[in-house]
């Protein structure tokens, strides 16, 4: 499947220029979402956090599906995502008043899936391998014309992801650290991109689990890395780095925060009942990094004071939380 072509502006596939185009372009579509605070994890990580609830926001995909002209957009628009892409995708393209087809890999958790169903997506199942998720959206291509609009690897999705930036940086300005999650590098990129156009001196950490380190392994090995296989927890934080993030989170992010499954669970914990927000296990990990033993015993990392971390998703499969909860 060929996948648009895009201006490369400069080094990346997204700057402060597109990201405040992306801004004004989808302003009235997308919530600016609050940013929390808690004096208990203040105390726990000996720093001052600022919580980014991106978990309340439902318009990520907005930006590129509104930057289509007409007859792009006519035939309507295309992804693979295990989740909160494909979700965010179905619903700009309601929006937007044209089809959305979502291929979906076949262990993607039911509330996700219900997600896309009530944005009006359609819903094609792959099997749970990229491959798979591949070759089904390009048959879909085939037969639809639809524009295909990758999960990361997009400018408009960098650029898109970006505008969180200007918002947690116009909000909490004495930030001098962003942690965010990482997975196929599109959150991050975006939200480094803005970030260092916007302070230079900030740093950027990414979080990761290691049922699925290929960005922390494409970092040690300076190119990028894939896995034969994932496991773990955070559902939303299995797929691989892409050839517009990777020279992103190369260059860009400082250092990549392993953690364990067990830390996310933590931290989920944390957030339920000290932030009172649902947070889902990859939207989680920004937190369990800070605590992590990673993080803290670091001495590059003492310096840090004012950490804002992006929490990326909030959609936790409850059936799954209350049958656990039984056994």
């Amino acid at each position: 499947m060929e996948e648009e072509s895009q201006i490369i502006k400069g080094k990346y596939a997204a700057d402060i220029s597109s990201i405040k185009e992306a801004h004004d372009r989808i302003k009235s579509l997308i919530l600016k979402t609050p940013v929390l605070s808690s004096a208990s994890l203040d105390a726990m990580s000996g720093r001052q956090l600022h919580f980014k609830c991106e978990n309340f926001q439902k318009g990520g995909a907005s930006n590129a599906v509104f930057s289509l002209n007409d007859e792009e957009a006519s035939k309507g628009v295309i992804t693979h995502s295990s989740g909160n892409h494909a979700a965010a995708l179905a619903l700009a393209a309601k929006l937007r008043g044209i089809p959305a087809y979502i291929v979906i890999p076949k262990n993607a958790p039911t509330c996700k899936v219900e997600n896309v169903k009530r944005y009006g997506g359609q819903v094609i199942w792959s099997e749970a391998n990229m491959r798979s998720r591949e070759e089904v959206a390009n048959k879909v291509w085939q037969e639809t014309g639809a524009i295909f609009i990758h999960p990361y690897n997009d400018g408009r999705i960098l650029s898109g992801q970006g505008t969180i930036s200007l918002e947690f940086l116009e909000q909490a300005p004495q930030i001098d650290t962003l942690v965010v999650p990482i997975s196929g590098g599109g959150l991050i990129s975006g939200v480094a991109l803005a970030a260092k156009s916007i302070n230079p001196a900030i740093r950027i950490l990414a979080a990761e689990p290691k049922g699925a380190d290929d960005a922390a392994q494409s970092k040690a090995a300076g190119r990028i890395i894939t896995l034969p296989e994932t496991n773990t927890i955070a559902d939303g934080l299995r797929a691989f780095l892409g050839d517009f993030t990777w020279p992103v989170v190369r260059d860009l992010v400082e250092d990549i925060i392993t953690v364990e499954d067990s830390e996310i669970i933590k931290a989920m914990k944390l957030c339920f009942e000290i932030l009172k927000i649902v947070v889902e296990p990859s939207g989680a990990i920004g937190l369990a990094a800070v605590l992590s033993e990673t993080f803290q015993k670091n001495p590059a990392w003492k310096d840090c004071k004012h950490i804002g971390i992006v929490v990326s998703g909030g959609n936790v499969d409850m059936a799954v939380l209350w049958d656990s909860l039984k056994k």
